[in-house]
């Protein structure tokens, strides 16, 4: 079956500076993919590239963006704007960037059914009731007359996925939207998004920091450093049977209930600012098991069936960690 998305070799830059650079991705109908790595890594650049929503001066400079066969990088912009929130949608960390503070919900949500599907306001009204108790919105009928500023901030996130949904779309990327949450929402949002996606068959990619957080939701995992993927796989593949040692390192950094009392895991080092990439394999300045082999890039090596890394040294990484 081929995927719903197919990203091939995308690099993006901004003016002159490198963002991302051959990131290969895909998922498929219904799949959950958790994307992750450090603040600054090119996790959300990689999101809004795929919905083409790029400030200046960034821009894609190279590949592809394949959405049901369709190259979104050659996509013209109101080509685009019909696909945004009907076929693909974004759910962002702020639900206010979604939200607009000074309209009521039901006026939001109900424009928003009507740009793209030609229902009558009764029937729009009525799909984004639903769509609010899909998400464990209470008295959906008397909050789609709030505002924004009337609702918690779970709650704001709650509707912002709720019209994410609205149109059953095929691809959802979520950037981060429980981040600001308490751990107890959090789950609560999390197990509502994976029941929504997987009952509608929508494809899920899940942007993060925190590994613990899609451990036990995506079906795979794509771990990124310093613009690249560096490492893709079935999520227990990549949780058990670590290749990269960055991998690794997110890995060791999550707390453990196992590790009472003892000094938490970091990673040497900082991260690559970008633009001052060193030669070679980004991450080989803070790797233990860094060799002169290192100063060349390492390609896309398939180690297992599904499980791609970019390491000159895979068989050397230990195993991995039960990331708690």
């Amino acid at each position: 079956m081929n995927p719903v998305l197919s990203v091939e070799n995308l690099s993006v830059a901004f003016g002159a500076v490198s963002a991302i650079e051959e990131v290969n991705l895909s998922v498929h109908r219904g799949e959950f993919l958790g994307l992750v790595g450090e603040s600054g890594s090119g996790k959300s650049v990689t999101g809004f590239s795929i919905m083409k929503l790029l400030d200046e001066p960034g821009h894609i400079t190279g590949g592809r963006i394949l959405f049901n066969g369709r190259d979104l990088a050659q996509q013209s912009e109101p080509g685009m704007r019909r696909l945004r929130g009907k076929r693909i949608a974004m759910i962002f960390q702020d639900p206010m960037m979604t939200l607009n503070p000074v309209l009521r919900i039901d006026t939001q949500m109900v424009e928003t059914v009507l740009a793209h599907d030609k229902v009558s306001r009764r029937e729009a009204w009525e799909r984004a009731r639903d769509a609010l108790g899909m998400v464990g919105i209470p008295s959906p009928e008397e909050r789609l007359a709030a505002y924004p500023h009337e609702f918690s901030g779970g709650m704001r996130q709650r509707v912002a996925i709720a019209i994410a949904m609205l149109h059953r779309p095929d691809l959802i990327i979520a950037d981060e939207p429980t981040t600001a949450l308490d751990v107890t929402i959090q789950a609560q949002i999390l197990s509502e998004v994976q029941k929504l996606a997987q009952g509608s068959g929508t494809a899920m990619i899940w942007i993060t920091h925190d590994l613990s957080v899609v451990a036990g939701l995506a079906q795979r995992l794509a771990v990124m450093y310093a613009g690249r993927v560096v490492e893709t796989g079935p999520t227990e593949d990549v949780l058990d049977r670590t290749l990269h040692p960055y991998s690794l390192g997110l890995i060791r950094s999550v707390p453990s209930r196992n590790s009472r009392g003892q000094r938490l895991f970091q990673i040497p080092g900082m991260p690559m600012a970008t633009g001052r990439r060193p030669q070679g394999c980004p991450f080989h300045p803070r790797c233990d098991r860094a060799t002169a082999a290192c100063l060349e890039m390492p390609a896309e090596r398939e180690i297992t069936r599904g499980h791609v890394t970019r390491c000159h040294h895979p068989e050397t990484s230990l195993k991995g960690e039960k990331v708690a």
